[in-house]
């Protein structure tokens, strides 16, 4: 990708916000609806909220960082 002016950390950025998101969504669905994967332990910890959401921060930071036409 030489010469294209797109970092590759963009294309990151975007994969880790767009799974971020569906981790979250995926979290807050579950903790709304209190329907959790028989066999899980400690599910009041709600860890793919947190995860989802730490995700979704470090994509939008690298989406930021990273952006096309931004000098490097």
């Amino acid at each position: 990708m030489h010469g294209s002016g797109i970092p590759i950390w963009f294309f990151i950025g975007v994969l880790l916000g767009l799974y971020g998101g569906l981790v979250l969504g995926y979290g807050l669905y579950e903790w709304a609806t209190g329907l959790y994967p028989a066999g899980v332990q400690l599910t009041s910890l709600h860890t793919p909220v947190w995860w989802g959401a730490l995700l979704l921060v470090i994509g939008v930071i690298y989406l930021i960082k990273f952006r096309p036409g931004r000098s490097h």
